[in-house]
């Protein structure tokens, strides 16, 4: 099994190492050219947003309190998901274009509102690096867990070589390099998913006796009430909660590491392809991993949920699930490895991502456009491989708790960016008016939302979001996009050239249509 795992790193390595010849300028290396496929471009994307918390925390959610929050999150997504393809992706890839070819979110925002002192650009570009720092850092910790769980490694040593491969194949091969690993570890989660989902079933006997063992426990089969694993009881699930976890969806229009594929594909008629193809894997991604938790739940408990001392944490039952069929049940070490793979694919796809555009933020928004225009092409690379590591260095010291909740650093960081980008990117595809105050104002207030409310314990020694169990992304982008209507209204309109390019992308795409 770990020389199935370890031939599995070695080959994302491979891949990056391949593909490193490709990237000739930085914009090969921040969108590939953009020269994406529409296969690539909807599983890659995909890839990059269902991180660990695919197959660890969000199955490990369902196992613990039942179906309700697990549910109402993954229809939050899915909402998401469809609305970010059909309405979002074929507009930002416009208008991107038209805007001088911006390569990142944060030159876009500066090139959309002719924002020449970059005021945009840095503090963007300082917002990525701030949320996803911690984003990356789940996604560090949960590859210290999984190595932990299975070969009784160390904590901290099992994280740190994930993060060397993770790192070594994105400074080489850049965005072709992680969506090219981004699809490929699409297709291994795939397998992995609906396999273990199939071989569990057949062990517990039926998915009858699945569902029958969920509805014997007080509020866990429903979408009303969770169930409270220390009581047995039910709790109910009001509908302020419902509508909290919902918000999840909102964070897709601002997630910078999704967008940029959008702006990457080949050609904008593409989109419709791609957009078909993720909405579908979504859906079924997400409804098998909440299956994969009621189903645990019937197969391992109480072994799981520390009712045994020394017992791993619920986010680990897709790995229990792994080890009790494929190494228990049937001792196949290669097929269990394989489907390992799964989980590191989960993770893998995001931290690429995320540490791609972290180095794109500081090496061209910050690097290039502020620091030091007159920068050569390889220069400016450097500067994005140095960055790469950088940030690789910090999250792996925020990570260093192994009881770090990887469900809890990817909502917060989730939150941060969609509160921060999402509002903006809308009303900067849609809405002429919209001025350079305005962008600024629903940048800084978005964000500063977000982290007031989950960070300071300001009400009664508790953060506002645990006090009133409302998601900051929900607060935080309805008052970004208020902070942008207003400023926006109450300041100078935008000047005549920056009106003409909003109609030209207009036209451009009104005729694509």
């Amino acid at each position: 099994m770990l020389i199935t795992i370890l031939v599995y790193l070695a080959a994302m390595v491979g891949i990056g190492a391949v593909l490193a010849k490709q990237n000739q300028t930085t914009d090969d290396f921040y969108l590939g050219g953009r020269t994406l496929g529409p296969l690539v471009t909807a599983m890659s994307a995909e890839a990059s947003d269902m991180s660990s918390w695919l197959l660890m925390g969000l199955p490990g959610v369902a196992y613990l309190s039942g179906t309700a929050d697990a549910t109402w999150t993954a229809i939050g997504l899915a909402i998401g998901t469809y609305v970010n393809w059909l309405v979002v992706a074929k507009r930002l890839r416009n208008y991107t274009h038209v805007c001088g070819n911006s390569t990142t979110l944060p030159l876009f925002f500066s090139n959309r509102y002719r924002d020449n002192k970059r005021i945009l650009s840095v503090i963007a570009a300082l917002l990525i690096i701030i949320f996803f720092v911690p984003y990356t850092a789940s996604g560090f910790a949960a590859c210290g867990k999984l190595f932990a769980n299975l070969f009784g490694m160390d904590y901290l040593p099992a994280m740190l070589i994930s993060a060397i491969v993770i790192v070594a194949y994105t400074t080489l091969g850049g965005f072709l390099a992680a969506s090219t690993t981004d699809f490929v570890q699409s297709i291994v989660m795939t397998i992995a998913i609906v396999v273990v989902f199939g071989f569990g079933i057949s062990k517990v006997g039926s998915f009858s006796a699945v569902m029958d063992n969920a509805k014997s426990m007080a509020g866990y089969f429903s979408l009303t009430h969770t169930h409270d694993v220390a009581t047995g009881t039910a709790s109910p699930y009001s509908l302020l909660q419902i509508f909290s976890t919902l918000a999840w969806g909102l964070g897709y229009c601002g997630m910078p590491h999704i967008l940029i594929r959008f702006m990457a594909i080949r050609s904008e008629k593409e989109l419709k392809k791609s957009s078909a193809i993720a909405i579908v894997w979504v859906v079924l991604s997400l409804g098998f991993t909440i299956a994969i938790g009621l189903l645990g739940r019937a197969f391992l408990y109480p072994e799981i949920l520390g009712v045994t001392e020394g017992a791993p944490s619920a986010e680990s039952v897709f790995i229990e699930m792994i080890q009790k069929v494929f190494i228990e049940k049937i001792p196949i070490p290669l097929i269990a490895g394989l489907f390992i793979c799964g989980i590191l694919a989960a993770v893998m796809s995001t931290a690429d991502s995320q540490l791609l555009v972290c180095s794109s933020s500081v090496s061209k928004d910050i690097y290039q456009n502020i620091l030091n225009p007159e920068a050569s092409d390889k220069k400016v690379l450097n500067v994005a491989r140095m960055t790469t590591f950088g940030v690789a260095v910090v999250a792996f010291f925020i990570a260093w708790d192994p009881n770090s909740s990887i469900m809890d650093l990817v909502s917060d960081a989730w939150a941060g960016l969609g509160a921060a980008f999402g509002p903006l990117v809308v009303m900067s595809l849609f809405w002429r008016r919209t001025n350079l105050p305005g962008a600024v104002a629903g940048l800084v207030s978005g964000a500063a939302t977000v982290l007031i409310w989950d960070y300071l314990p300001i009400v009664n020694g508790q953060t506002i979001g645990n006090a009133t169990g409302i998601y900051s992304l929900l607060v935080g982008f309805v008052i970004s996009l208020c902070f942008i209507v207003i400023v926006s209204m109450v300041t100078k309109a935008p000047d005549e050239a920056i009106l003409a390019q909003f109609d030209e992308y207009k036209k451009y795409e009104e005729k694509d249509m």
